[in-house]
């Protein structure tokens, strides 16, 4: 029971150093909601910190120059889905900034960075190890679905239960392996678990993340125009799909550089 108990506390400590950078842009909104600037619009001061948070990631060497190159890209394609979707009006940023492009604040693609900088963290921080990761001309075919029908599928039927299927064929042996030490035994311990699983997981956490994010004003859908309502449960759905590309493109670019982290 000791034991366990300090493998518990080891882990969640390594989470909570994963999510440092989702963690301060959480902070920063809670913050911004109570402080008011009279020359600075809310939208650019959650900017200029998400900036300052990324000069300290690399400052203190948190991050790698190679995975801020990561982080940049999910910060671009993120960027761009917000462009749509605020364009289709699946969602809102009501206030007033400067730094907003087609009613979409810049700092929004700080939102999709930070996931990718909690699978580089965790990668690095729990000694990630995947086994049978599916080849690239199944995987990328597949994030480039899951990608388009978040365009298409405000003109065509919403291919995601099919896409789903398809990658519940692709990766149904992949699993993923990862280390959590017992704290003041000096043991490691690995464990495996189905990739899929890990999928859906940090899908539902990042849910719950959104749900705390409109709560406090980072965005509006529709129906929390009024008032602010719980984010409606069929978003985990796309969270688990974004987080399947996140992790792929993060995978296979690590792959490049450490082959022997894939079996």
């Amino acid at each position: 029971m000791k034991e366990t108990i300090y493998k518990l506390i080891h882990f969640g400590y390594r989470q909570a150093l994963c999510c440092i950078f989702p963690a301060a842009i959480f902070i920063t909104l809670a913050l911004s909601k109570q402080l008011s600037i009279p020359w600075l619009p809310r939208y650019d001061f959650i900017l200029i910190v998400c900036l300052l948070i990324q000069v300290f990631m690399i400052s203190f060497k948190l991050e790698s120059l190679d995975e801020l190159k990561v982080i940049s890209l999910f910060h671009i394609i993120g960027l761009c889905l917000e462009l749509y979707k605020v364009k289709m009006g699946s969602w809102a940023y009501p206030e007033f900034a400067y730094a907003k492009f087609s009613g979409v604040p810049l700092y929004s693609g700080f939102m999709y960075a930070g996931v990718a900088s909690y699978i580089c963290q965790a990668w690095k921080r729990f000694d990630l190890r995947f086994v049978s990761w599916p080849k690239n001309k199944l995987s990328y075919p597949l994030i480039t679905l899951i990608y388009l029908n978040f365009f298409t599928h405000h003109y065509l039927p919403d291919f995601r239960w099919i896409i789903t299927l398809l990658l519940f064929i692709v990766f149904f042996r992949s699993s993923v392996t990862f280390k959590v030490n017992t704290i003041g035994i000096g043991k490691v311990n690995v464990y495996r678990m189905p990739i899929l699983l890990s999928f859906a997981l940090i899908g539902f956490f990042i849910w719950i993340a959104e749900n705390i994010s409109t709560f406090f004003g980072a965005w509006q859908y529709p129906n929390q125009k009024h008032g602010w309502h719980m984010v409606h449960l069929s978003k985990i759905s796309s969270w688990f799909l974004l987080v399947i590309i996140s992790i792929v493109i993060v995978a296979n670019l690590k792959k490049i550089k450490y082959p022997d982290q894939f079996s």
